[in-house]
């Protein structure tokens, strides 16, 4: 069989799940293509499947949208990105595609009449039951956490229908059926849509047989340790900062600042933003980093509350403090503050007392450290290297994997 990859590159973390998935599948001899945009180059010339070119809106671009609280994509882009789709799939010849926030596959995978799989994460899933928070939009600092909570309860529905208008927009051009007016539904549509988490951690409710867990996709980019690497992972155990590509770069030199008075190590990675930090003699900075490598080290991890990071952390039952920008940030650190396993912070509030103080229970409160090691025990029961290859086999076999652990993974 063959599995095409198409990750939308808006972020790196769906590219670098994209490539960890598709290495997976190519070790258990399974032919595989990766498609994505080209501003990733550096971490896909190590590969050793083929990988394709495929377009994605700037990360800029993204994030601004985001930020405004307006559809992260246009009607007009996913065109585009379906006519791209399209030349690919006749081109690949895939049994299988596989898409990571790839949102125009919902047409063009059907068009062209091919499978399609869509990964994601539990906290997306219409079948979820988060508790929704304002994620960090102009107005929202003037309106304080309480009442901003309270006004998106109101507003969230119209929010998911204007996000869901152009992938049904696009859908009814081509003949679809549109996916209603909740973008969770847009978000996890899929032949079959599998959730990159750990179903105790992050439950969904009464879902079909056809969302499925497959455990945490970590990946870390393929980068040489810089000189340093070997003095720090032999030290003290570092606090590991790492507000990756789609985290407030901005907010780097305060928790630097912050974190340089309680006298522990710092490891940061920049992911390629260009920030200034204050001068330390305890303090390494690199662009990029072996973020599980260090995240296992750390005694605390700091990051923007995505789930890549956050995973890398807790796997080896490392606390995090997840500083949120986006609704996506948001809801996955909801759900680990929920399970005790970490700390919420706002980024459109910055305050370094806050910070500090979380900081310091982090660190300091065993319970953290005992909740974030019972996700890391968890995660050894749902592993995406038995899981996602099984799944994918059983598209062609539908008789039961035995090897499979999906029949002792609940979804609620």
């Amino acid at each position: 069989m063959k599995v095409l990859f198409i990750a939308e590159a808006v972020t790196l973390a769906h590219v670098g799940r994209s490539i960890r998935l598709a290495s997976i599948l190519h070790r258990n001899g399974i032919d595989v293509e990766l498609a994505c945009d080209k501003r990733y180059t550096q971490f896909l010339a190590s590969l050793d499947f083929p990988v394709r070119s495929v377009r994605s809106i700037p990360t800029a671009t993204f994030l601004e949208r985001l930020a405004r609280g307006r559809p992260a994509f246009s009607s007009a882009t996913l065109a585009a990105y379906l006519a791209e789709d399209l030349s690919i799939l006749r081109e690949s010849k895939p049994d299988v595609v596989v898409g990571d926030f790839r949102l125009s596959l919902s047409a063009s995978a059907r068009v062209a009449g091919i499978p399609y799989v869509n990964v994601t994460n539990a906290y997306w899933s219409p079948y979820a039951k988060p508790h929704f928070r304002m994620p960090s939009l102009p107005f929202m600092p003037r309106l304080g956490d309480t009442l901003s909570t309270a006004v998106f309860r109101m507003v969230r529905p119209v929010g998911f229908a204007l996000h869901a208008g152009p992938v049904n927009r696009l859908r009814r051009d081509y003949g679809l059926p549109r996916l209603g007016w909740d973008v969770r539904r847009v978000y996890c549509d899929g032949d079959l849509t599998l959730y990159a988490d750990i179903s105790n951690l992050i439950p969904v409710f009464s879902a079909p047989r056809t969302h499925r867990y497959i455990g945490p996709v970590l990946w870390s980019p393929p980068v040489a340790p810089p000189l340093w690497w070997d003095a720090v992972l032999n030290g003290e155990p570092p606090i590991y900062i790492s507000l990756g590509s789609s985290g407030p770069a901005k907010l780097l030199p305060m928790v630097v600042e912050v974190l340089a008075g309680l006298g522990r190590p710092m490891v940061v990675a920049t992911a390629g933003n260009p920030v200034q930090l204050p001068s330390n003699p305890r303090l390494w900075v690199a662009d990029f980093l072996p973020g599980e490598t260090i995240a296992a080290k750390a005694c605390l991890v700091v990051c923007n509350g995505g789930s890549p990071t956050v995973q890398q952390a807790l796997v080896h039952g490392i606390p995090v403090v997840g500083i949120a920008s986006n609704l996506d940030q948001y809801l996955n650190m909801e759900y680990v503050e929920q399970f005790g396993a970490g700390i919420l912070l706002r980024a459109d509030q910055p305050d370094p007392a806050k910070l500090r103080k979380a900081i310091q229970r982090a660190i300091e409160d065993a319970s953290l450290r005992e909740k974030a090691g019972l996700v890391a025990e968890l995660a050894t029961a749902i592993r995406p290297d038995v899981e996602f290859p099984a799944t994918i086999r059983e598209m062609f076999d539908p008789r039961p994997q035995k090897d499979s652990q999906r029949e002792g993974v609940p979804l609620g």
